[in-house]
């Protein structure tokens, strides 16, 4: 395979209905990139259409970006598709988003941006002082109970586990290659906290991580959610990180092979 200089990973669960659009959008910013590029759509065990609309997609590209397409069988979580993702790429660039393009094409460069201006990751900041909330009159009733929540979880992490960092839970991120072959095999959260868990190993490797401002499109209505049982869980997650890094099991005094993404 050529040299690629930007990979882009989707991860996607039941995404029928937006995935076409975000796939074309996604190819045609990969197309402005200098150098190769690759797309690569990670199905989390969608139950819908996904799938099919991924390999049909990647089937029609002829000449441009790579486009692949990896499939669970089962849902495994964001964090595990990502973590496949990131390490099948082969950029010397790699980013991930929500495959809704709930941050739009734009904040994908600034990332790129600023992984080339030195930043060993790039992460998506919804509170910096330059990011911009785009919001539907429909859910302006969800906003405010929304930011809080996120902003109360993020002083929790602040407090327990990832210092300074103002959002640790954007759906947006980029790393250079050396940066996920280091940390990604490390990781062991499959779900909500798997973001938690990569930037706990990036302070610890002592990587230089920047937040980016960004346009985050709010479009989606909050699930249902159980307060008590969620925060419950998220307590045991940031426990549990906490726990394995006093017990060694992150191994961070040794290299790891990249192949190897289901840790211990």
């Amino acid at each position: 395979m050529s040299e690629v200089s930007v990979s882009l990973v989707l991860p996607v669960f039941d995404g029928a209905a937006f995935l076409e659009r975000s796939l074309a959008k996604s190819y045609e910013w990969l197309g402005r990139r200098a150098g190769g590029a690759e797309l690569i759509v990670v199905d989390d065990g969608s139950r819908d259409e996904t799938l099919a609309i991924a390999r049909e997609f990647a089937a029609r590209r002829g000449d441009g970006p790579r486009v692949r397409v990896l499939a669970s069988a089962e849902n495994r979580g964001k964090g595990h598709a990502v973590r496949r993702g990131l390490l099948a790429a082969r950029g010397k660039l790699r980013l991930f988003s929500d495959a809704d393009l709930t941050y739009p094409i734009g904040s994908f460069t600034q990332v790129v941006r600023a992984l080339r201006r030195g930043a060993d990751i790039a992460v998506a900041c919804r509170v910096h002082e330059d990011s911009r909330y785009v919001v539907a009159p429909d859910f302006f009733r969800y906003i405010y109970t929304r930011h809080n929540a996120g902003r109360i979880f993020n002083w929790l992490v602040r407090q327990t586990v990832v210092n300074e960092l103002r959002d640790t839970q954007a759906g947006l991120k980029g790393f250079r290659a050396e940066v996920v072959e280091d940390l990604f095999p490390r990781l062991v959260q499959d779900r909500f906290s798997f973001d938690v868990e990569l930037l706990f190993l990036a302070q610890r490797r002592g990587y230089h991580v920047r937040e980016v401002p960004v346009t985050y499109h709010y479009r989606k209505e909050p699930s249902t959610v159980d307060f008590a049982r969620d925060t419950v869980a998220m307590c045991a997650d940031l426990a549990r990180i906490r726990l394995r890094h006093l017990r060694g099991a992150y191994r961070l005094d040794e290299d790891v092979d990249p192949s190897v993404s289901e840790p211990d």
